[in-house]
């Protein structure tokens, strides 16, 4: 095992961190490496904005539904969809620009958002950084367009804490390969695969010395899954011009 896959499959999530600042060189690297990260037709329909304000952190952090990991991380990314360049390109070349009718555009943005946040991920990690994933930066959209002078044409996705790692809550057991990994054909048998889950993903949770909770993986996603998570969705899409509402 190299030292890449090595450190993909060490991979965890990090909710607490280090009173010690992320080096602007290591910043640097982490956002050339998502640059050099595949996208769709070299479009590149991401942007990242960076916050390190402990006051727009912490107003961030309530925007996220309370999270203080983003208040005490040293940086926090948001990773948008971004059509705007392509708008501004448009512009430039006298088109029109169909993102506003076109749901493809919607999963291209998100696609390349996703990739872009995999890759910070994996290069933040290599420097020894922690990470976490953010989606409850969709809860408050509309005040994070404003906070961040979004255009139109820019929604947010993702936000993600980097910092130096402190508490290591340890790593969550994933899906057996079987449940996600399919040869030729999709494999629709797979409730046998999600009892046995259910049964080491509920026996990690009762065993963590912090947040630890009953239940089972399939209760989790059934009760997340059930409703509407986060609300006003449609309005944000409709507001930066996207399509999907």
């Amino acid at each position: 095992m190299n030292e890449v896959i090595a450190s993909l499959q060490a991979h965890r999530s990090f909710r607490s961190y280090q009173d010690k600042p992320v080096e602007e060189e290591q910043l640097h690297q982490i956002i050339q490496s998502v640059q050099a990260a595949p996208n769709w037709i070299n479009g590149q329909q991401y942007s990242i904005i960076a916050v390190k304000n402990e006051e727009r952190k912490k107003k961030l952090a309530e925007l996220c539904g309370n999270q203080k990991h983003i208040e005490e991380a040293p940086v926090f990314l948001i990773f948008c969809a971004d059509f705007y360049r392509t708008y501004l390109a448009s512009e430039m070349e006298g088109t029109s620009l169909n993102v506003t009718n076109d749901i493809d555009s919607l999963i291209v943005g998100t696609t390349d958002v996703g990739i872009s946040l995999g890759t910070a991920v994996a290069a933040a990690e290599s420097l020894g950084l922690g990470t976490v994933a953010i989606g409850g930066i969709r809860r408050k959209a509309l005040e994070v367009i404003d906070m961040l002078n979004l255009p139109e044409y820019v929604i947010p996705i993702s936000g993600l804490c980097i910092g130096h790692p402190g508490e290591d809550d340890g790593q969550k057991p994933r899906l057996p390969k079987e449940a996600v990994y399919h040869e030729e054909r999709y494999n629709r048998e797979l409730q046998p695969l999600l009892e046995d889950y259910n049964d080491i993903y509920s026996r990690y949770l009762e065993g963590r010395t912090k947040n630890n909770r009953f239940g089972t993986w399939t209760q989790f996603v059934a009760a997340f899954f059930s409703r509407r998570y986060y609300q006003g969705i449609e309005e944000v899409l409709r507001k930066q011009k996207f399509p999907g509402n």
